[in-house]
């Protein structure tokens, strides 16, 4: 297989993966208590929501068993479940482990700075801030879930407005 496709392949995957092991995993059998996956729902989008957007875990020193944390371990495991590929398709297996660290980067930095998030990627913003935190499963890129119908608007709609307001309002008087 040429390098071209590998990398294409490589990259798609990766995207793939992501929304499903999202939507899945990590809020499927996560969005269950007890749950090792359970980091995600009930410690990520707990703070995420209560933070307007903000999620100071990435911002603490490296420890493995913050949210941040795990989320870092799952995204090794998974180059290591997929290591074999190595042997077999070296571009895809390249590509993939790029589209992993391309993951957390982002992923990092739009909890780190919710208005970039809000800007460069609405999706994700809208997945965590939205009336439908089960819709929106893309971190990176949203064509996964235009293609399977879970992409929801909300970013510059009314209700994101009003919204916005909202929570200002709630700001102000927890302040004033």
């Amino acid at each position: 297989m040429s390098i071209f496709i590998q990398l294409v392949l490589g990259v798609l995957y990766s995207q793939v993966l992501e929304w499903g092991l999202h939507r899945f995993l990590l809020h499927g059998v996560g969005g269950r208590r007890g749950s090792v996956f359970s980091f995600h729902f009930f410690e990520h989008h707990r703070a995420v929501r209560m933070n307007d957007g903000f999620d100071d875990m990435y911002k603490r020193p490296f420890a493995f068993w913050t949210a941040a944390g795990k989320e870092w371990l799952g995204l090794l495991g998974l180059g290591v479940l997929h290591l074999p590929i190595w042997f077999v398709a070296p571009w895809f297996f390249a590509a993939m482990g790029l589209g992993g660290g391309r993951y957390y980067v982002l992923h990092r930095r739009s909890h780190l700075d919710p208005e970039w998030c809000r800007e460069n990627l609405p999706w994700h913003y809208a997945h965590h801030m939205g009336p439908n935190q089960h819709k929106n499963w893309g971190v990176t890129t949203d064509w996964v879930d235009r293609l399977m119908g879970t992409r929801e608007a909300y970013v510059g709609t009314p209700k994101q407005e009003r919204d916005a307001l909202r929570r200002k309002a709630s700001v102000t008087q927890k302040v004033g």
